[in-house]
């Protein structure tokens, strides 16, 4: 049984990618890009064990065409997603980036008093395990919660099941928790972008592809929405200077820290190897 390890630098060389993969069973991967000629030159490649959930870097198509088990570690950064979306979201509403500003420079908060969490309508799109755990700590601040899912949910912490075009009209915050598929790139452009209050907020953990960044950034230039947080990118950081997010007012971006804390590390590990051993053991668990 060969098992192999895809991380560290220059690892993402497909080259390289195959070279170490050849004669395994099993690869174990984080969010590094798995070319789709691993997959050809790995012929005995059985499951691939990734240390992450979204799995969009997995050549999933050829995986299934050659019966190559696929498990991710789903679950593992649910709190710790949800913690930094409600940060986002307070850090937004109290004005926190400006008044530190002034603070540091000798100002006051004059003309920055901002708004409560409480009683605002915070709308979820994508009610997974992430978007609920959301909605649960909103529930806890006093918020009204709207979800857009395409599938039918039943959670307490969720007041109503409605359209993305109605959520987006009467949101006040809006937090994008869906994957990254052929259905949800770009989903929320120009158009979904237009139907917001001027007053709202755009809070995006998921993936950077569902968002339409250039959207976004003149929405944000020219006030159609007041604000957003975007922990997540088309690429992963580094970003180059010149990305449109990276300038505009009324903006917090972080280089995709959402799940990292040192307790959803190890909540990952534990998941990942016990997906490894449920395989081995002729069983199959986080199955994608």
């Amino acid at each position: 049984m060969k098992i192999v390890l895809l991380e560290g630098l220059g690892v993402s060389d497909p080259v390289i990618q195959a070279e170490r993969s050849r004669n395994a069973d099993v690869i174990m991967l984080a969010n590094m890009p798995l070319a789709p000629s691993v997959l050809e030159e790995a012929k005995s490649l059985k499951f691939i064990d990734v240390a992450f959930t979204g799995v969009n870097h997995i050549p999933m198509a050829e995986a299934k065409k050659r019966g190559i088990a696929v498990s991710n570690a789903s679950g593992y950064a649910t709190q710790a997603v949800a913690e930094l979306c409600i940060r986002f979201m307070i850090q937004l509403l109290r004005n926190v980036n400006k008044t530190e500003e002034r603070c540091r420079n000798g100002g006051t908060k004059e003309g920055l008093v901002g708004h409560l969490l409480w009683g605002k309508a915070v709308d979820i799109v994508g009610a997974g395990a992430i978007g609920k755990r959301v909605a649960a700590l909103c529930k806890a601040f006093g918020c009204t919660v709207l979800a857009y899912n395409k599938s039918t949910v039943s959670d307490p912490a969720i007041d109503e099941q409605v359209s993305l075009e109605v959520l987006l009209n009467r949101a006040d915050i809006v937090s994008l928790h869906c994957p990254l598929t052929a259905d949800t790139k770009g989903m929320i452009g120009r158009e979904q972008l237009a139907l917001l209050k001027k007053s709202a907020l755009l809070i995006n953990t998921a993936r950077g592809g569902v968002l339409d960044a250039v959207a976004l950034a003149e929405a944000l230039e020219n006030g159609s929405i007041a604000g957003a947080a975007c922990d997540v990118f088309e690429t992963e950081p580094p970003l180059t200077a010149d990305h449109p997010l990276l300038h505009c007012p009324n903006t917090i971006v972080t280089p995709h820290i959402a799940f990292a804390s040192v307790e959803s590390m190890e909540q990952r590990a534990d998941i990942v190897f016990n997906n490894l051993y449920a395989w081995l053991d002729g069983k199959q668990i986080h199955a994608v």
